[in-house]
């Protein structure tokens, strides 16, 4: 945890959007795998991490505006408990680093709310995305479990959008800290790249370092030659040499935030001709959009610059024909490249998902695109200083979405289909970076930089 005053800043700043009322922020239960004492690995909720702090199941946090008080709600151990757990902090002692000092039974929850109610108060919760969420809070606040959602606070989502979107000097210092351990996870994915070695044996090793660290991956390790399959968490194949291999991986660290970085490296340390292309374009891309994000410009603005880049060396190696910026409009780009730039990071690797793209990747200023390949960007609003962001280009080969856009004759006046069917066993490459926006431009998270250019990546590999 942070020191208690961060929790309190944090808390107090959410009251400033606020007049009256309860804010309630229900933590997270264990869940069972498949039988009830044999649970999954424990994730707290996020924006109750992000006020409250504690990474302990079962607890919930209310701030009650009117009354003036916060007030954590949760159950001490008891001795059948410490046979199996030990001796843990008290529910109050655990509050205290908080900076709550009044705690309450859980039970009592439900007698806290229900009272508010009935005196007319409104109760302000998020969005649940957990069923026993879901059914806690229709009991709470009498409503059927099937509205609970749009029963939400949006006032709530908006103000918890608005001071998490800004991480403060605390979590930029943690953040750039866990980088080093990307950096380990990464290069030992490299150094482990040679022909023989099957995808599983790298991504078990790169999910044992995150677990070393004390912390655990921050999403299922993508690991895989057949880098076209954006989310591939199939790890059974051999690698064999001058097989792209593409490796999407991130720590999340005990307070819950992440990292998350993607390299694309040869399996044996060298690229081919062929391969050694597309790479340079998926590097050009990736730098660029790094030379140009800064505050006040949309991140949807980088995206379709970094496009450009994208479709000129496309058309430099021959697989795209005709004028660039008419390209990008058509966006026939997007047949290599069928996803966005980037989202934002922090407590969750994809920061406030739960609470919904569009209210966190877009605002008054940039609706979301209805074009195919843009409409998949996360984060399309003006950038401030403080966001941390992913910047992801890539540029992939797939060929079922080759097949139907040349079938359908889809953007043939830019596309030289002939020369891409040359290409469909070619896989895909990803090269990502997390990016901290300052006040001037940004900076890359960490350190230093995981390998990049072909002649650090031929250092590493093998």
């Amino acid at each position: 945890m942070f020191s208690k005053e961060v929790y309190i800043n944090r808390r107090n700043n959410l009251k400033r959007s606020f007049n009256s009322g309860i804010l309630l922020f229900l933590g997270n239960t264990e869940l069972p795998m498949n039988y009830p004492a044999n649970t999954y690995r424990f994730r707290q909720d996020s924006s109750f991490l992000y006020f409250f702090g504690l990474n302990i199941p079962n607890l919930a946090g209310v701030i009650d505006l009117d009354e003036g008080k916060d007030i954590i709600f949760g159950n001490d151990v008891d001795i059948e408990d410490i046979i199996w757990t030990g001796s843990l902090p008290s529910l109050k002692d655990n509050a205290l680093k908080a900076g709550i000092n009044q705690t309450d039974v859980f039970s009592e929850l439900i007698k806290y709310i229900t009272s508010a109610i009935k005196k007319g108060r409104k109760i302000h919760y998020l969005p649940p995305y957990r069923a026993e969420n879901k059914i806690l809070l229709s009991e709470l606040v009498n409503v059927a479990t099937q509205r609970v959602k749009e029963n939400s606070s949006l006032e709530l989502l908006k103000a918890v959008i608005m001071l998490r979107e800004i991480k403060g000097k605390e979590e930029i210092e943690h953040i750039d800290s866990i980088m080093d351990i990307g950096f380990e996870m990464h290069t030992t994915a490299m150094k482990m790249a040679v022909g023989g070695v099957f995808e599983r044996e790298i991504a078990g090793k790169i999910e044992g370092i995150a677990l070393s660290h004390g912390g655990t991956v921050s999403f299922p390790v993508i690991l895989s030659k057949h880098g076209e399959i954006l989310h591939n968490h199939n790890h059974e194949n051999l690698l064999t040499t001058f097989d792209l291999l593409l490796c999407d991986a991130g720590f999340e660290s005990t307070m819950g935030y992440a990292t998350d970085h993607t390299r694309t490296f040869p399996v044996g340390g060298k690229f081919t001709h062929t391969q050694k292309d597309i790479y340079e374009i998926v590097l050009e891309a990736n730098n660029k959009a790094t030379s140009i994000t800064k505050p006040d410009i949309t991140y949807q603005s980088v995206h379709l610059e970094v496009a450009k880049i994208i479709a000129q060396g496309l058309v430099d190696v021959g697989l795209m024909k005709g004028n660039i910026n008419n390209i990008v409009e058509a966006g026939a780009h997007a047949m290599f490249f069928p996803h966005g730039l980037g989202h934002m990071m922090g407590i969750d690797v994809h920061d406030m998902e739960d609470l919904g793209e569009n209210f966190v990747g877009y605002g008054d200023d940039v609706k979301r695109s209805k074009q195919f390949g843009i409409e998949y960007l996360r984060l399309g609003k003006k950038l401030k200083s403080g966001f941390v962001i992913t910047n992801e280009p890539g540029i992939y080969f797939i060929p079922a979405l080759i097949d139907k856009w040349k079938g359908e004759g889809l953007h043939k006046e830019f596309i030289n289909f002939d020369k891409v069917e040359d290409y469909k066993k070619f896989g895909g490459i990803r090269l990502e970076d997390d990016l901290l926006v300052t006040d001037n431009g940004c900076r890359i998270l960490g350190n230093k930089r995981i390998p990049i250019t072909p002649d650090e990546l031929a250092e590493y590999i093998g």
